[in-house]
């Protein structure tokens, strides 16, 4: 028999209409799988805590399985039925100023539209559908912001990505309409967005880049609390130093696995991820959740 990766398989399930064998084992080991934040304490959701289990942060929130777009609320739904999941996703505007959620600045990769989204007035959105990675229209339509938070309640959090004609003011401001201070965190890049962030909203979660002491210290020098940090670390292992660092100031670390590491552990065994979680990862963002799931959740 013909060896195929666990991903070719789980997609060969579900083009076979049949429910994924992965998503029915890592279900039956979490079988409350929807996370529930009780209000005001966000904080104690995304802050470092020793000896817990690493969380996976879901890449876009889905897209590399067949029906499933990114950035889209089935796909999330989807993700959150079978497993514990923080999701990553991203937000850009219309013409019009809607905020909604989709990571290019064209509509041509993942819906069924062309052209730029910032020429375009939300009505105009409705008669496009989002396509999967694969290229596969399906009947799902672009949500908006607003949407994805109202629905998220008690189901995920969220790490929300702002795309460049987005304002944090704007972000902020649908937040607190929401109520969803207490399960997103704000992703930045830089720690000047990081301290505008902090001063629209002393207490909500920001993820903020750390990939050594100096970019640390920028932060703490901007006026940015340790106690609202979430740190990303970077796209490839940092040294052992930086994680103990964070951790001893009670921060949390991100390790994006997507790309390189992901394909690493598609290559050498899922296992590596553990590895990755032992090393000092306590959230892992990546294009391959139902894998990380099946090695931290047996």
């Amino acid at each position: 028999m013909k060896h195929i990766s666990s991903v070719q398989f789980f997609r060969q399930l579900q083009g076979w209409g049949i429910v994924s064998a992965v998503a029915l084992v890592v279900s039956a080991c979490t079988p409350n799988t929807y996370t529930k934040v009780p209000a005001g304490k966000g904080y104690e959701f995304f802050r470092y805590q020793p000896n817990q289990t690493a969380k996976i942060s879901a890449h876009r929130g889905g897209g590399d399985l067949k029906g499933y777009p990114e950035n889209c609320i089935e796909s999330f739904a989807y993700l959150a039925k079978h497993l514990p999941v923080i999701i990553e996703c991203d937000i850009d505007l219309t013409k019009d100023s809607v905020m909604v959620m989709m990571h290019d600045a064209s509509l041509d990769r993942t819906t069924t539209g062309t052209g730029k989204l910032i020429e375009r007035n939300y009505a105009e959105l409705g008669q496009f559908r989002l396509e999967d990675n694969m290229g596969n229209a399906t009947p799902y339509k672009i949500p908006t912001l607003e949407e994805v938070l109202r629905w998220g309640k008690n189901k995920v959090t969220f790490t929300l990505d702002v795309k460049r004609n987005v304002s944090f003011a704007k972000v902020v401001d649908m937040i607190h309409k929401t109520g969803a201070g207490d399960y997103v965190a704000v992703i930045t890049y830089n720690a000047q967005d990081a301290a505008k962030l902090n001063k629209l909203d002393p207490n909500l979660m920001i993820s903020v880049t750390i990939r050594n002491r100096a970019e640390y210290d920028r932060l703490r020098e901007l006026g940015v609390p340790d106690n609202r940090m979430v740190a990303f670390v970077g796209v490839k292992e940092p040294d052992a130093e930086l994680y103990k660092f964070l951790h001893e100031k009670g921060i949390a670390c991100i390790l994006g696995t997507l790309g390189n590491l992901d394909k690493q552990a598609a290559a050498k065994g899922d296992q590596v991820y553990k590895t990755f979680a032992q090393n000092g990862a306590d959230i892992m963002s990546t294009d391959r959740p139902f894998e990380i799931a099946k090695v931290l959740y047996k």
